[in-house]
């Protein structure tokens, strides 16, 4: 009997749905991308394409689906703040109405179903490092709730299922997550520092670039989802998925400017509304209940990334 999976990922075709899309398809899955390229981008899976076990949906997960599949990847929602703030009210949808039809599928299809979910449902903690015990410290009115607020109501939706209907969860919380494929345009830290410097112009910094970062590399991420959808169905999470090394914002634009040989300088802006100040995960539950942690240093994994930018940029 064959042990090949049907996969759904939604947001497939976005920076980290297509690395996901990657390693299921070379373990043998059958994998269905649905994505509707709000931030997602087909140059990221053309070379997926060809693969006969690949297949692509343009559609927006607002709408119910319909659709024959074992597991569920639920990654669709703008995860920038320049994109989910584009459309705040369609941000929220996206995580409640997105999430109430990916549940109702895996309630109907009996399929084990993953949340993408983010460390920003700890808002600007007062716990550091965060665990997942903590309830987070989140602004439900200011201009990042669309996107902490949709994501904690998601996770809410995703643990009244497994509750109410028995369906088979697992919930993540994405921590600062780089590599190829990220968007130019979106305004992360990451990309945006790379991006400047290989081009000589200002990096700009948010505040005094005292914040600090945990920044995790995309293969270390990917490698976290699969343990944990792999895991035993009584590991529904939420399980922190980040790499704990911490660095303020400053030190990260020193080191890229360092590792591209730039002649850019450093120019402060003001700080965000509700910026968080400190993020660093505590990822006891992941090594303990996955066996898993980060295994890429931030230097071996920016040297990479600024190598993708670099075709970009030229």
């Amino acid at each position: 009997m064959s042990t090949r999976k049907r996969v759904l990922v939604t947001g497939g075709a976005g920076f980290l749905g297509s690395h996901l899309c990657e390693r299921l398809l070379s373990r043998g899955d059958e994998v269905i991308c649905v994505d509707n390229y709000f931030t997602g981008a087909r140059d990221n899976i053309l070379h997926l394409l060809a693969n006969p076990r690949f297949e692509v949906i343009r559609h927006d997960i607002c709408f119910p689906l319909y659709l024959e599949v074992d597991e569920i990847f639920n990654l669709a929602c703008p995860a920038s703040p320049i994109h989910y703030q584009f459309d705040p009210v369609q941000t929220v949808k996206t995580s409640v109405h997105g999430a109430i039809n990916v549940l109702g599928l895996a309630k109907r299809v009996k399929a084990k179903i993953f949340q993408a979910s983010t460390s920003e449902v700890y808002g600007d903690p007062a716990v550091h490092p965060q665990q997942e015990s903590y309830w987070g410290n989140v602004n439900p009115i200011g201009p990042r709730a669309c996107y902490d607020e949709g994501k904690r109501c998601a996770e809410t939706l995703f643990f009244d299922y497994h509750r109410q209907y028995g369906v088979n969860i697992r919930v993540v919380r994405i921590f600062n997550t780089y590599g190829p494929r990220m968007n130019p345009q979106d305004g992360r830290v990451v990309s945006n520092f790379i991006v400047q410097a290989l081009q000589d112009k200002p990096i700009t910094i948010y505040g005094d670039g005292s914040q600090t970062r945990s920044f995790c590399y995309v293969d270390d991420l990917i490698e976290g989802f699969i343990k944990l959808m792999d895991a035993p169905d009584t590991v529904t999470g939420p399980v922190n998925i980040g790499n704990p090394g911490e660095f303020t914002i400053r030190q990260l634009a020193e080191i890229v400017i360092e590792m591209t040989g730039s002649r850019s300088e450093i120019v402060q802006m003001p700080l965000p509304q509700d910026d968080p100040l400190q993020r660093r995960p505590d990822i006891t539950k992941a090594r303990e209940l996955l066996d898993w942690q980060p295994t890429i240093p931030l230097r071996q994994g920016l040297e990479r990334t600024i190598d993708y930018f670099k075709t970009l940029v030229a």
